[in-house]
Parts: structure tokens; C-alpha cells; sequence
């Protein structure tokens, strides 16, 4: 809702900073998607996306997550945001965002601005809040909202049982323009809504001196339903935001065997022999990477038979009975002459976590412990033994043509 435009520039240079907060409501009713806002997109929580281009921009002073659903909560903090829990008043189907923004306010006196980001935008970059941010900050707009440009025809609708026709309403049909001889048009794509606080108070998120900026196309992606997911994560693997440092190709990965290769079950024969079990998909997918070229090590905290590694015939260096994987991995690391970026990295327990954290790909079962999947970059949908390596490799394989992609653009 637009309130009528009234110049209200702030920004007197004796007036202490503006307090920005980032703020991503995130309701646990969903009536396309249970609990949406959570669900793993490209192996990510899809509110997890935003809140890590928001902390990233370094703009906000505190950035939150309104809910009023446990799990999203327990989401929220694990990527680093504070939470705001709701009441049931502003958590029904009809509640409107600026019902739930309004009760934030109402707790946080010390908010001047909300910076409104929608969870369901899950190719935000840091760059776009940090020049909106500018806008509010520097240039004394009271409300910023973005836009997508989009070259769409657009005609009048005829209602079924009336006898009309249709009219184009922004085109001359007998003069249709090509695509590059037209500006298209600027349409809200929902990403966020930035308004400074006595704006809200009257019951507006866009007002004042009020201004759009602009997205990019490819990064204007919003989930409504369930068919976008295939085709979002697509998009979010390839204009996504993945965190500061940019991505490297990898050279090594490194894969816990117990619970990563294995379902981390041991067999023993009547002669008191070891037997595990891998699945199949996951040697292919060694069998692939190594094929790219990319170095593929086992590692474990047991003393694993030598023999029975041997016979799964994975063609894989392994060291087991291992005290400290960091340890072992840094060793590995050097005498290849790698960086941490180059290295990859999927295991399942909190012996993981340091190595999880550190490698520049990082990855968990979907029945890792919660210390392995809070330290990493990319939650598997299969379970450990069950197709996970496969999985990660899969995904390796696409970021590694976005990092390929983005040489070939700077040669």
C-alpha cells in the first residue's frame, strides 16, 4: 500500500546513524508448501539463503527472523540471525506483513528503519541491500522497494458471458517492437520492501520519498508454488549468493566412511570378519569425480580393515584410525599445494565439524548429526550410504561450472 509522496529527506550529518534492521517474516503455516521457509533448496534452508546475503552486506545493525514456528526459529539462529517470536494474532492466514512489522516495531524501539526481505528471494545478493541501504542512508529516501524489468504484452482480460473483446494495453499491435527496441516495463518482484519507521507507523510500506530499485532478471526469483522448486534451485546453483569468498575448482574430496560411504552399520561374519556395505551410486559418482580430474580420500576414526577397503575396490587412498581428521586433511592439503577452496569435504559427526567448516565445499547427509549440519554449506537429501556422495558430487559438478563460467567471462 503507497502513501501519498511527501518529501521528508532525513540524513543531517549531526543526527547519530540510522538503526537498519533486516527483517525476514517467516510464518510456519504454509498453504502450498509445509514449512516452506525451511525447506532445503539446493541444499540449503530456503530462509537461510536471504539471511546469509543479509548478514553478508553488513548493512544492518541486527538482522531477524519473525516466526512463530520452533523449527524456523532453531533455522534462524544456526545462520547467525536473532529471532522475534510472533503472537497468533499476526500469524493467521490473513494477517498481512505489515501486521507482523508493525508488532516487530512495537518490541524494538530502537529500529528506525526495516528492511523487509521476503524468504522466498533466494537469489538476493549483498550488493543489492548494501546500495538500497545507500538509498535510505545517503540519499534520504523514506522507502525503496525492487523491481524487475520485464517485456510482456499485456491485454485486457474479457470476463466469460461478456460479448467484448480484447484491447492490448501497453502495445501497438500493428507496430509490435522487437525485445532490444523496448524498454519493457517495472514490475515489484517482492524481494524486499525497505521503509523507514514512521512511514510503518502510519501504515505504509511505501510512501514518502519513495524509490524502486532495480534487480537484475536472473536474480529475481520468487517460490510461490511447488513446480518453481526443480527450476529455482537450478537458478539458485547458477546466480545464487554463496558467501564472501568467491568459489575454486575443486581438487580434493575428502569422505568420511562411516555414515557417508556406509549407512555406518557394521556387519561381522561367524569368523568375527568385518563387512560393510556402499551403494553403488556412490562409487559412481567417485568413479566420476576422479574422472574430472578431482582426488577422492577416505578418512575414519576406526581402524577400518585395509582389506576390506581394498575389496570395494573405490580406487581411493584411505587413513583410518585417525585421532584429529583436521590434522589429517591439512596434511593431505599441503602436499597437494591446495587452498582450503580447493578442497571439498562431506562427513556426518561433530569429529567433522572443524573440516566441514573449513573446506570451500562442504556437505552432510540428510541423517548427519546437527553439529555436522549446522557447520556446513549443503545438506544431501539422501542418507549417508544411500546415494549421498553421489549427490554432493552432482553438485560439485555445478558449481564447478559456475566457477568456470565466470573465468570465461573475465578472459
Amino acid at each position: 500500500m503507497a502513501a501519498p509522496v511527501a518529501d521528508s529527506s532525513s540524513g543531517d550529518s549531526g543526527r547519530p546513524p540510522l538503526h537498519m534492521a533486516a527483517l525476514v517474516l517467516a510464518r510456519g503455516g504454509s498453504k502450498g508448501i509445509p514449512l516452506k521457509n525451511i525447506k532445503l533448496l539446493a541444499g540449503v534452508p530456503l530462509i537461510g539463503w536471504v539471511l546469509r546475503a543479509a548478514l553478508d552486506s553488513g548493512v544492518f545493525q541486527s538482522v531477524w527472523v519473525s516466526t512463530d514456528h520452533d523449527e524456523i526459529e532453531k533455522v534462524a539462529k544456526q545462520f547467525g540471525a536473532k529471532v522475534h517470536r510472533r503472537s497468533s494474532e499476526v500469524s493467521k492466514d490473513s494477517s498481512t506483513s505489515l501486521d507482523a512489522i508493525v508488532e516487530f516495531l512495537q518490541y524494538h524501539h530502537e529500529v528506525d528503519v526495516i528492511g523487509n526481505i521476503q524468504a522466498t528471494s533466494p537469489c538476493l545478493h549483498p550488493t543489492d541491500l548494501t546500495r538500497v541501504a545507500k538509498m535510505i542512508q545517503e540519499d534520504g529516501f523514506d522507502s525503496v522497494f525492487s523491481v524487475v524489468r520485464r517485456h510482456q504484452f499485456r491485454w485486457s482480460e474479457i470476463k466469460k458471458g461478456v460479448s467484448e473483446v480484447t484491447v492490448p494495453q501497453n502495445l501497438n499491435p500493428a507496430k509490435r517492437p522487437r525485445r532490444q527496441d523496448w524498454d519493457g516495463e517495472l514490475y515489484e518482484n517482492g524481494s524486499f520492501y525497505f521503509a523507514k519507521r514512521p512511514l510503518i507507523e502510519k501504515g505504509y510500506l511505501q510512501g514518502g520519498k519513495m524509490a524502486y530499485y532495480e534487480m537484475r532478471a536472473e536474480h529475481s526469483v520468487d517460490i510461490d508454488v511447488d513446480i518453481d522448486w526443480p527450476i529455482a534451485e537450478q537458478r539458485v546453483l547458477r546466480y545464487g549468493y554463496f558467501g564472501k569468498e568467491a568459489l575454486k575448482e575443486v581438487k580434493l574430496l575428502v569422505c568420511t566412511i562411516d555414515g557417508c560411504l556406509t549407512t555406518g552399520h557394521i556387519y561381522v561374519s561367524g569368523d568375527e570378519k568385518e563387512i560393510l556395505s556402499y551403494d553403488v551410486r556412490d562409487a559412481t559418482g567417485i568413479c566420476l569425480l576422479q574422472k574430472r580430474g578431482v582426488e577422492v580420500r577416505l578418512i575414519s576414526e576406526r581402524d577400518c580393515s585395509s582389506k576390506t577397503l581394498s575389496a570395494m575396490k573405490l580406487g581411493c587412498a584411505a587413513e583410518v584410525n585417525v585421532a584429529d581428521k583436521l590434522l589429517v586433511v591439512e596434511k593431505w592439503r599441503k602436499e597437494m599445494g591446495l587452498c582450503w577452496k580447493e578442497v571439498a569435504y562431506l562427513g556426518n559427526e561433530e569429529s567433522d565439524v572443524e573440516c566441514l567448516k573449513k573446506a570451500g565445499m562442504s556437505a552432510v547427509p540428510a541423517d548427519g548429526c546437527p553439529a555436522a549440519q549446522k557447520a556446513t554449506g549443503y545438506i544431501c537429501k539422501c542418507n549417508g550410504g544411500r546415494g549421498a556422495i553421489r549427490e554432493f558430487a552432482e553438485h560439485i559438478f555445478l558449481l564447478m561450472e559456475k566457477v568456470n563460467s565466470a573465468g570465461k567471462k573475465l578472459c
